[in-house]
């Protein structure tokens, strides 16, 4: 299909997914359980890293997440001191050591730093053009307290710096940044233009994004999600990451590629 073809295809299967029946069986609906701004920020950001694997075990673990931060997140990080019952706590290779760093490290951005929103938020300028220094900007800060490099938590939080495609992170993005007013995503974090987002790069919209002529590149890497953009930005330049949602369900629901 041509140009035209092809964005017309993928605009409909936006419409298609980008739904609130899309919600239950997606990680986006563990904050979908807030209403505080912070709440959703920070469980949201909790979920996000866990996301990969089975998506219902990913959904269990984040419903596990709630009910140890008692039901209030941002009360929970900003009382936190170490707590015993982190420790049966365990997604993956994401286990209650890695959530007590993280704990302590949501309490120094949100007692410190003002925010999450203001982390992300802070390198962006009139020349921005991607949330590359963005995230560079928030490991720096989230990893502020770690003098040793070889530390495990490290692994959990992707640096594009690195070539990572920072699928997780770029995700959360999405959640916190696009507001479309179809009820998926949040649209909290006004000081970030949807326009700079990336594509939450993994197996399926890479697939995906191969099959449909998208991206060329064989690796899901940083490069290939810079590659991605560009055609993605061709079809809506103020809203590209909304494809996320073709992407994704051409590949989990329609099996396309």
């Amino acid at each position: 299909m041509d140009f035209s073809e092809l964005k017309q295809f993928l605009d409909e299967k936006v419409k298609l997914y980008n739904t609130p029946s899309f919600i239950e069986s997606d990680p986006i609906s563990i904050p979908h359980q807030f209403d505080l701004k912070e709440d959703i920020e920070i469980i949201g950001f909790l979920v996000s890293i866990i996301a990969w694997g089975n998506r219902k075990m990913i959904i269990r673990s984040g419903n596990s997440l709630v009910n140890i931060l008692g039901n209030s997140p941002y009360d929970f990080v900003m009382n936190y001191e170490g707590e015993n019952r982190l420790q049966d706590f365990k997604h993956r290779t994401f286990n209650a050591s890695d959530l007590d760093f993280f704990l302590t490290s949501l309490k120094n951005i949100y007692s410190n730093h003002n925010g999450l929103e203001s982390v992300f938020s802070a390198p962006i300028n009139s020349e921005t053009t991607t949330m590359f220094n963005s995230i560079e900007n928030f490991r720096k800060i989230f990893f502020e307290s770690v003098d040793d490099n070889n530390f495990r938590t490290f692994k959990h939080v992707a640096s594009p710096a690195k070539g990572s495609a920072s699928k997780r992170i770029n995700m959360y993005l999405r959640w916190m940044v696009r507001q479309d007013k179809k009820g998926v995503d949040f649209g909290l974090w006004k000081n970030i233009s949807p326009s700079l987002l990336s594509c939450p790069l993994d197996v399926h919209s890479g697939n995906v994004g191969r099959a449909l002529g998208l991206l060329p590149r064989k690796q899901n890497d940083w490069k290939a999600v810079m590659e991605l953009d560009s055609n993605l930005r061709k079809m809506d330049a103020k809203d590209p990451v909304k494809y996320d949602f073709a992407l994704f369900g051409l590949g989990v629901f329609e099996k396309f590629a």
